[in-house]
């Protein structure tokens, strides 16, 4: 296999040409009954085919919810496995919503899944969860970086359950969060044009409060169904919101099943990004 390019160099290249959007695929029940499938293997493997082939063509990344797959067992995983293939291969970026957390083996474990070329569900990204100490999360860092991976590590997420956590003081005064970007700011010194560990940052913030300049991508869910719009992004990122990755689901995947419906949902919403961030 062809050595890939640095995941950062990689995304600024798909925000740049195809707009900076990153479309979730999130087939919970709900969706797929307002589909008119049935909440079964059938429906999932329907659902996630017509996802992949209206927009992996056209969006920046496609960001499959692992769990959402998982819950059908060996089956499910099958679709997600051909659904992670097969959207590389019309050239979106995947980044694995998967959020895992751990210590050790384990969490090399984890990286072998998502960040090895060898893996059936090798993806160029995966959300990881860095509760348990910033180092933990090492194995995967080493691995997305020798296999040109990234990483996006939760910060300030959209739930407002997170706040308990996220905004608790750590020993040197700063949050939580913010340590958590120091950290990620560390990783990505001296990268050109944009690092490979993003941070995971909600668009339905108001201000942030902390320093967002990571030198890295940063993943914003929130736009849509969750109440943020585009135009809220400079006012919660500021001066970084050029490295901003808008992250959708329901405000697409609703507008489903028809393919082209789902394909102008995406566009409409890339042109508003463009326009709300003009030349950052």
């Amino acid at each position: 296999m062809t050595a890939l390019a640095p995941f950062g160099t990689r995304l600024r290249h798909a925000m740049d040409t195809r707009g900076p959007l990153c479309v979730g695929i999130d087939p919970h029940g709900s969706l797929l009954t307002d589909w008119g499938l049935n909440d079964d293997i059938a429906g999932l493997e329907r659902f996630t085919r017509t996802v992949v082939d209206a927009l992996a063509g056209q969006v920046a990344v496609l960001k499959p919810q692992s769990a959402f797959f998982e819950r059908f067992g060996s089956r499910g995983i099958a679709v997600l496995e051909k659904a992670v293939a097969e959207a590389r291969s019309a050239g979106a970026l995947v980044l694995m919503d998967a959020k895992r957390g751990d210590i050790g083996s384990t969490m090399g474990a984890y990286a072998a899944t998502y960040l090895d070329p060898a893996s059936p569900l090798f993806s160029d990204a995966v959300t990881l969860s860095p509760y348990l100490g910033f180092g933990s999360l090492r194995p995967a860092l080493d691995a997305a970086r020798a296999a040109g991976c990234g990483v996006f590590v939760l910060a300030l997420t959209s739930n407002p359950e997170g706040a308990e956590v996220q905004r608790a003081t750590a020993a040197d005064g700063r949050s939580l969060a913010g340590l958590m970007l120091g950290h990620i700011a560390a990783e990505n010194a001296g990268a050109e044009p944009l690092g490979s560990v993003g941070a995971v940052v909600g668009a339905t913030l108001g201000d942030a409060g902390v320093d967002l300049a990571v030198n890295g991508p940063l993943l914003a869910p929130g736009i849509g169904a969750q109440g943020a719009t585009p135009a809220d992004l400079p006012g919660v990122f500021g001066a970084s919101v050029g490295q901003v990755v808008p992250s959708v689901s329901r405000g697409v995947l609703r507008h489903g099943p028809d393919a082209g419906a789902l394909r102008g949902a995406a566009e409409r919403l890339a042109d508003e990004v463009r326009a709300a961030v003009g030349g950052a």
